[in-house]
């Protein structure tokens, strides 16, 4: 799972843009046609996987191709191949009705919240210079609680400690993800009617403040990966090219893991530390900036490409007979424009400005992938929650 869901949910924006640009055509009501469509997203989800694969291991990810064996290389790349399949077939198992939600969205959260939970909980030690240490923060505290004679002197390692998950970063990710789940709850409702009966006086059209949901989040996250992917890649064949040290500059960290140094990739990534915030002010101030920036943009064209600007929306009242409560059919489009926008472009700096503010206070993983997962779960209790209301009426109805 070396290549995660980045090659699918890629294919997916691929055809989603060519779509929205109207690159390509296709009516989703015609079922040959979305059967089609689909076929083609799935299609070249796997020639990415495979390209990607392959990059890995000619780059040298996996160690020098030379030592390492072409036969060695091939089977690499196909379990790499065969992991993307797996993905593939999980997700569509899960649209065809054995389950709720899109496999994507499930993959996410439960990567985000695994992580979560193990650099909270993780019974791993690792030496970072001071003798074995738990790398769970929890597990960690309890152990310097008990070793440590100095009670005071355990709590304030065990909740700043550094290069290793404390108690701080635990508290911050737990006042995220209830921030995130309060602001989630911000809408305006706006009253419909119908316009050929009184049956559905009391009816309303919900505009969320996270009007494009988490979409800003995953096409940020998407972009960011790409670049890394490649910045990478690059930086290991040439890196004494200027270009490609303008592009990222990277080195192993105390746990054998890349980071980005310098570059653009390093410009657009997090700060890794507290001091890094306060010693490198310009890298900061583009990493906010390049945050809201890109989540305000890519949730203002989403609506557009996706089919849910306000003339869609105001398309789809029409064909469902319903307009807003005091307004006549020729002006809701002009109503909801004053709303849709702004949501959408309002709500994706927010999401920005959450992302960035989990960030700089150091909650566990990143704050894009803590939005993701608030949102993902939220939506899936949004999802239970109307199936149980529907059973409940069924269930009701026969009753009588």
């Amino acid at each position: 799972m070396e290549l995660g869901i980045s090659p699918i949910v890629t294919s997916g924006l691929v055809m989603q843009l060519l779509s929205g640009t109207r690159a390509i055509v296709i009516d989703p009501s015609d079922r040959e046609q979305a059967l089609l469509y689909q076929g083609v997203q799935k299609l070249l989800g796997l020639g990415i996987t495979l390209v990607e694969a392959i990059v890995y291991v000619m780059s040298g990810m996996y160690g020098d191709l030379d030592k390492l064996g072409m036969g060695n290389a091939i089977m690499i790349v196909l379990q790499l191949f065969i992991a993307g399949v797996i993905v593939l077939l999980l997700d569509e198992m899960l649209q065809k009705g054995y389950g709720m939600g899109s496999g994507i969205s499930l993959f996410i959260a439960t990567n985000i919240c695994e992580n979560i939970i193990w650099k909270t909980f993780s019974p791993t030690t690792l030496n970072m210079g001071k003798g074995p240490e738990f790398e769970g923060a929890v597990i960690a505290m309890f152990h310097l609680l008990i070793t440590r004679q100095d009670k005071l002197g355990a709590l304030r390692e065990a909740f700043y400690r550094q290069n290793l998950p404390n108690i701080t970063q635990l508290m911050a990710t737990i006042i995220v993800f209830l921030v995130v789940i309060y602001i989630q709850g911000f809408r305006v409702d706006l009253p419909l009617k119908a316009t050929n009966s009184r049956g559905l006086s009391g009816r309303k059209l919900p505009i969320k403040l996270f009007y494009t949901s988490n979409i800003p989040v995953i096409l940020q996250t998407a972009l960011v990966s790409n670049l890394h992917f490649f910045s990478q890649l690059l930086h290991r064949k040439f890196a004494g090219n200027l270009f490609v040290r303008l592009f990222g500059e990277w080195r192993a960290n105390t746990g054998g893991l890349y980071v980005p140094i310098g570059g653009l990739a390093y410009y657009i990534s997090p700060p890794r530390t507290f001091i890094e915030i306060i010693s490198d002010p310009l890298h900061t101030s583009i990493y906010m900036i390049f945050i809201l920036g890109s989540c305000a943009v890519f949730s203002r064209v989403w609506i557009d490409i996706s089919g849910s600007s306000a003339a869609d929306v105001a398309r789809t009242l029409e064909e469902q007979k319903l307009v807003i409560k005091g307004y006549k059919s020729a002006s809701v489009v002009k109503v909801l424009s004053r709303y849709i926008p702004t949501a959408a472009a309002f709500g994706g700096i927010c999401i920005g400005a959450l992302s960035v503010f989990a960030d700089l206070v150091g909650a566990l993983g990143s704050g894009t992938s803590i939005l993701l997962a608030v949102s993902i779960v939220t939506n899936y209790y949004e999802m239970y929650a109307r199936e149980q209301h529907q059973e409940s009426v069924v269930f009701s109805s026969r009753d009588f």
